[in-house]
């Protein structure tokens, strides 16, 4: 056979070849049915770079303001971010991913380390009866700063049921017969920042948590809070090691369940955002508290059971008052 014949005798199967997997695989394609399953979105911001305009008419602080302001609003979406210049040249998107990721997860913690500290000056240092309802503003806090940081409108059934969540909490924090307060306005102040700083936190989580996601945005959040934490021990009125022994077998499981529920309302606000709602229903824990007290108190040396009718009374409106809050949210 001559070689100009071979080569058009192999030149005519390799074509026959195509030609017969080209019509297996297209029946195959009619046959069956193309299913795609998204299991999991990413969302990453997109880095993006601002040139600095050249001053060549005296317009220059003009056009610079316009580039910050541009850059501010992009950067303010949470969907891009500005690639800064590191010693004198642009850094890659990675190493400024990671450095927004840490700074905005830090600020975040640093909110909600500086409300855990006004929270235990308002506690130990002021009156545990006015801090108590006091802290109960938080709910009305979150939707402030939801509309203000997020610029998101507030169903009107929110803002009520969120003026009903504080008045419950206040309505449970009750204890009845008269009572006499001391350093109410310290109590006051310290609440009052103490309840602003968790809800600007709550909210930050929403806007940068969702962005970033739950998973890398709240363990950097929250071991900030932790390594913040240790600078407190030096004000402690006597050691750890005072701790009576018996007393850690309560206060560990204590401090594992503060911890897994503060992280359960993180994780609910970075995933599905509406942090004025998830505060609404989270706000039900004094009434689960009260319930909790009148039900198994007793095994811990607690006499609220038998407080007299008028603390029922005011905690029981204060319980409805909270349930109507919630039906609001769900409704």
């Amino acid at each position: 056979m001559q070689p100009s014949v071979f080569r058009s005798f192999i030149r005519w199967c390799a074509i026959g070849a195509a030609l017969a997997l080209t019509g297996v695989t297209g029946v195959q394609a009619q046959e069956g049915r193309l299913r795609i399953e998204i299991t999991e979105g990413v969302i990453e911001p997109l880095p993006f770079a601002v040139p600095s305009f050249v001053d060549e008419g005296g317009a220059g602080d003009y056009a610079q303001g316009i580039a910050r302001v541009i850059a501010a609003d992009l950067a303010g979406t949470g969907l891009f971010i500005v690639i800064q210049l590191l010693f004198g040249k642009f850094s890659s998107p990675s190493v400024v991913s990671a450095m927004l990721l840490i700074t905005l997860s830090l600020a975040a913690g640093g909110l909600f380390f500086i409300g855990q500290f006004f929270t235990f000056i308002a506690q130990t240092k002021g009156d545990v009866s006015v801090a108590t309802p006091m802290m109960g503003v938080k709910v009305l806090m979150v939707a402030l700063a939801s509309t203000l940081l997020l610029a998101e409108a507030i169903p009107l059934k929110w803002w009520f049921a969120a003026a009903l969540s504080t008045l419950g909490v206040a309505l449970l924090g009750r204890a009845g017969g008269a009572q006499k307060h001391q350093r109410v306005l310290m109590t006051m102040l310290c609440a009052a920042a103490a309840s602003t700083a968790f809800g600007t936190a709550d909210v930050l989580i929403q806007k940068w948590g969702r962005a970033w996601g739950g998973g890398r945005f709240l363990p950097i959040m929250f071991g900030g809070v932790a390594i913040a934490s240790f600078a407190l021990i030096p004000f402690f009125r006597e050691p750890l090691r005072a701790i009576p022994r018996d007393a850690w077998r309560w206060l560990i499981p204590g401090t594992i369940l503060m911890a897994l529920q503060a992280a359960g309302l993180g994780l609910t606000m970075a995933i599905w955002g509406d942090a004025t709602a998830a505060n609404i229903v989270y706000s039900s824990r004094g009434l689960w508290s009260v319930i909790a007290v009148w039900l198994v108190g007793h095994w811990f040396s607690n006499r609220e059971q038998h407080l007299g009718p008028g603390v029922l009374r005011w905690r029981l409106a204060g319980a409805t008052a909270m349930l109507a809050a919630i039906v609001l949210v769900m409704t």
